[in-house]
Parts: C-alpha cells; structure tokens; sequence
C-alpha cells in the first residue's frame, strides 16, 4: 500500500515539475526568443525523466487515481495571471516546488537519484534568473 502512495505523490509531481518547465521552455523560446534559456529547460526536462526511472515510469502512470485526489480542485489563485512574466514565474516556481518533493521521495530509494534531483533543482535556480533578467 505505501509504495502506491509513494507512487502517487511522484506522479503528480513528476507531472507538474514536467508541465512547468514546458512551460517556462515556451516562454523562453516563443516570448524571449532566448535559445540558451530553452536549451537549458529542455535538458532539465530530459533529465528529470532520467532521474524519476528509478521508481518505474509504468508503475507510477499505474498508481495515478485522480478521481480520488482530494487536492484536484483548482483554487482562484492558479487561474489569475497579469502577464507573462507572471506565467513563467508561477511555473519557475511550480518546477522547483515538484523537484523538491521529487528528492525528498527519491531518497527512500535511491541516493544518488535524490542527488540529481537536487542538482536539477538548483540548475532551475539558475535558469530561472539568468532568464528573469532577460525578460
């Protein structure tokens, strides 16, 4: 039963940390014309799915129950944006939040993946200014 909950929380926020730097990717390339900046974004993407394979990219798919998640409702604040700064700030943000919560699981089974994780992490960081000051 944990492992499914385990699961769970990793699929969601495998998903959202996915779903954000696509997003921030998009704005980089389409609104900032910024090449590195989605480069970057891109590679980020790429291997956050590297680093989640230690749970099984199947299993974790399997144990998604969305019909039971008591946290699907979207609440006034995700829907308010004034610009497109505030869009790739609020899914910057959504990214770093998920990898956090992605190491933290990782390090229940694997070290060296919690490692990656928070080197992802940090790298968003960087990304994450370098094109806040571009924009």
């Amino acid at each position: 039963m944990i492992r499914s909950q385990i699961h769970r929380v990793v699929d969601a926020n495998y998903n959202r940390a996915k779903e954000g730097l696509r997003v921030c990717e998009d704005v980089c390339r389409f609104v900032g014309d910024d090449p590195k900046a989605t480069a970057c974004f891109k590679k980020v993407r790429h291997d956050l799915t590297l680093a989640v394979a230690i749970f099984g990219l199947k299993d974790i798919v399997a144990s998604r129950n969305i019909a039971r998640d008591v946290g699907r409702k979207t609440i006034a604040a995700e829907s308010r944006r004034s610009n497109i700064g505030d869009i790739f700030y609020a899914n910057a943000q959504r990214v770093k939040e998920s990898l956090r919560v992605l190491e933290e699981f990782a390090k229940l089974k694997d070290a060296g993946a919690a490692a990656d994780l928070k080197k992802l992490r940090y790298t968003v960081y960087d990304i994450e200014k370098n094109a806040l000051k571009r924009m």
